[in-house]
């Protein structure tokens, strides 16, 4: 490989460190050349890089992504995850439609909504997918796009003009970090516009998280903590910070 074109490559790697995906001609433009050499630098690269529709994305896992990855995750504090869900399941109202973000706690949300509830889920991810998609009674919203394997998550420019024509009743969003002053994060730069959408959007607006997310910081911060309503959450949470909350204005939701 040529030093210029190994060049290339890394710079376009940054990029996309840094927003999760890049339009063909904005890396066109930021490297300097034709947007058929950047095709041709992307398909002799052994897959590092994927194209789909126009756009650039990492390949097999963008480094983007490796904060967080999803199987590693999944059994991670479980306990504490399912008492938060069932706390937010009390949000839960027949014949609404919610948004269910993505991630290894909200998954057992999507368990608990029942059948036959006539609630529409909004999600973007496959493991909430294949647990709603199986209740009858259930209508579910997909928003497709470039598949993210860190997190089993799409995201496409397309998918959030389709959230953004969405009324969402309640908005139930997860976070890899919740820091009282500096605010919440993730670990994935492409589901930050996603989150800040459907909280846009929602004329509820619910934190879900387990207690051992407090004072964490993840790369991709997307809201404060007045963005929210309730905070749902295990018993972990400790009667001073939940004090501080509640006087901020958020509601607690324990199970």
């Amino acid at each position: 490989m040529s030093m210029r074109k190994a060049e290339r490559l890394n710079r376009l790697q940054s990029a996309l460190d840094a927003g999760g995906y890049l339009r063909l001609k904005d890396a066109a433009r930021l490297l300097g050349v034709s947007e058929m050499t950047v095709r041709r630098d992307i398909a002799s690269c052994g897959g590092r890089f994927a194209y789909l529709g126009g756009y650039i994305a990492g390949g097999l896992e963008s480094a983007g992504g490796m904060g967080y990855i999803l199987d590693r995750e999944r059994d991670a504090h479980i306990e504490m995850k399912r008492t938060a869900c069932e706390a937010a399941a009390s949000l839960l109202k027949p014949g609404e439609t919610v948004f269910i973000d993505c991630g290894t706690t909200t998954t057992h949300l999507a368990s608990r909504i029942p059948a036959d509830s006539q609630i529409t889920v909004v999600c973007y991810a496959m493991n909430i997918a294949e647990i709603v998609c199986k209740k009858p009674g259930v209508r579910v919203v997909m928003l497709g796009g470039l598949y993210h394997a860190s997190s089993a998550s799409f995201s496409s420019p397309e998918s959030l003009e389709m959230l953004r024509g969405i009324g969402i009743n309640t908005a139930f969003i997860s976070a890899g970090g919740v820091h009282e002053s500096l605010g919440i994060s993730c670990s994935n730069f492409h589901e930050v516009e996603i989150k800040q959408t459907a909280i846009a959007n929602a004329v509820t607006r619910a934190l879900v998280i387990d207690s051992s997310k407090f004072d964490q910081v993840k790369p991709a911060f997307f809201a404060k903590l007045d963005s929210f309503d309730f905070l749902c959450c295990d018993d972990g949470l400790d009667a001073a910070r939940s004090e501080r909350l509640t006087i901020a204005g958020m509601r607690i939701v324990l199970a």
